[in-house]
């Protein structure tokens, strides 16, 4: 017996503002399907609104099968006083779906105003981001005809945590956050991507040689997870070292993981040495959500002009369908947007001479693709039906159980504001309150050590940075530090942070001062 077929229609409900702008022409987006899987839609800001109704277009003829729930986030709900961007309707429609398939938004600069893709991909527990960085030559202008490189990076630790603070007239801090969880999930995902993609090489980038703790640990945890993957190569390289031989011979590298900022920073350079990074597509993969977009801003300059490249986002929605599991209709689409790129049809943006045969506008090109659907590209490598990213299960954190250290407080660093130059006259202070237990052993100034036996002509600033560690012999608890701290008081010192400093299985879980 047949299924009942039932209509599905994009525009659905109403929201409570007029969604007037972000409508997709009826005779394009009504199809009848079997089974639609639920999709919430951002129509975003700028431009937008005119690329989604592209790519919607070009989806639903190629037969995906989606129900679309559309939303309101960014601009206009900035204006409203929503600091984050995201209403509550958003909010519910996103919980039920699932996925969420985003236009470009605009921030408004200034005010407070968060990011409205870093709440959602914290919020959701996006924690990977998915950047492939395709040469498409020679129909778009590239330096490397044969990149074909995937950057997966972290999405939620590292600096993006967000946690900064003002210290003293001079100084701020970024604490960067890394955790051992967080860096077992992402580096799982890479080795899962490069299995089920056929990739056969897998490249951690980290500043570990610097940032020996933080990045340390990534790098620690990307040599455990290699192991369980002989199949697949692996190497490590220091970010500037491979950011250099990224951008000169990316052909080198196959899948790249990173840390939240190089991930962030080296996936715009790959995907503009690529072509352009007006082409770039992203997933950003949690446990129980996912987002796709396109890499690019809302370019408010171009919106309503029939200017805007709908590629990037059409990318993403190629993602999207193999994520939700309509693998066919991925390649489907992906195979008539190359096709299209091959016939010379090209937006502004990708227009060169001798390649290109017809500068198109949004509207233009998405006909064009939609023609080209069931066409395949004859120079350009045809697109197969990709794996759906990996999910949750996939990255379950397979090493070895690690048993709890054994933890032994054995010191702490006093940050100081404190605005005179001579550290000679600080130390005589700081070693009033050092008592019986505890020894005043250095004092650096931006990092560097600067007593005892400091250089003259290193810049000091008016934050300092005392360390007190236990005295040979002697033990120390909680009691003790507060007593140093009540010590300091008295002194009348300003003491604006303090940092506990342990030994894990007898190892130093501090960093010494630079010249120390």
């Amino acid at each position: 017996m047949n299924a009942r077929i039932q209509p599905i229609d994009v525009t659905v409900r109403p929201l409570p503002h007029s969604m007037s702008q972000f409508q997709v022409a009826a005779d394009t987006i009504v199809k009848s399907v079997e089974t639609a899987t639920p999709v919430t839609v951002a129509f975003g800001d700028g431009i937008g609104p005119e690329i989604m109704n592209a790519c919607l277009k070009v989806l639903l003829e190629a037969g995906a099968k989606i129900a679309v729930e559309p939303i309101h986030i960014g601009e206009r709900l900035y204006k409203q006083g929503e600091t984050s961007g995201i209403d509550s309707e958003a909010w519910q429609s996103i919980q039920r779906t699932r996925v969420l398939y985003k236009a470009p938004i605009t921030t408004p600069q200034g005010g407070g105003l968060k990011s409205v893709n870093v709440t959602l991909r914290k919020s959701l527990g996006l924690f990977a981001n998915v950047r492939p960085c395709t040469a498409y030559h020679p129909f778009v202008a590239t330096k490397h005809p044969g990149m074909d490189v995937v950057i997966i990076r972290e999405n939620e630790e590292d600096l993006y945590a967000g946690i900064e603070h003002r210290q003293t007239d001079d100084v701020y801090q970024c604490l960067k956050l890394v955790s051992r969880p967080g860096c077992e999930r992402i580096v799982h995902f890479a080795f899962q991507y490069a299995l089920r993609n056929g990739r056969r090489k897998v490249s951690c980038f980290t500043k570990d040689n610097i940032m020996k703790l933080t990045d340390g640990l990534f790098h620690k945890v990307f040599d455990e997870v290699a192991v369980l993957y002989p199949q697949i190569e692996n190497e490590h390289w220091i970010v500037d070292a491979g950011a250099a031989q990224l951008a000169d011979d990316p052909c080198r590298f196959d899948v790249i993981v990173m840390p939240n900022l190089y991930g962030d920073i080296l996936s715009d350079v790959g995907a503009e040495i690529s072509g352009s990074i007006g082409l770039a597509a992203s997933a950003n993969i949690g446990s129980g959500f996912a987002m796709f977009e396109a890499v690019h801003g809302s370019a408010p300059a171009l919106a309503g002009r029939d200017l805007a490249n709908p590629s990037g986002l059409l990318g993403a929605g190629v993602m999207m369908l193999s994520h939700i599991g309509q693998a066919q209709v991925a390649e489907r689409v992906h195979n008539a947007w190359l096709k299209t790129l091959e016939d010379g049809i090209h937006t502004f943006d990708m227009f060169g001479d001798g390649v290109s045969k017809q500068e198109a506008g949004t509207k233009t090109f998405t006909r064009a693709v939609i023609r080209n659907l069931g066409n395949k590209p004859q120079h350009l490598r045809p697109a197969e039906r990709g794996q759906p990213l990996p999910g949750a299960a996939a990255v379950k954190p397979t090493s070895p159980k690690i048993a709890p250290a054994v933890k032994e407080l054995v010191g702490i660093d006093v940050f100081v504001h404190w605005r005179g130059q001579q550290v000679r006259a600080l130390a005589e202070t700081m070693r009033c309150a050092q008592g019986r237990d505890l020894e005043l052993t250095m004092i650096s100034n931006r990092g560097v050590k600067v007593w005892p036996a400091g250089i003259a002509e290193t810049l000091k600033t008016d934050h300092w940075r005392c360390r007190y560690m236990a005295r040979q012999g002697k033990t120390i608890d909680h009691a003790k530090i507060a007593n140093l701290q009540m010590e300091l008081v008295y002194l009348g010192i300003d003491f604006i942070k303090t940092e506990h400093l342990y030994n894990f299985d007898g190892q130093p879980g501090f960093s010494l001062g630079q010249g120390q």
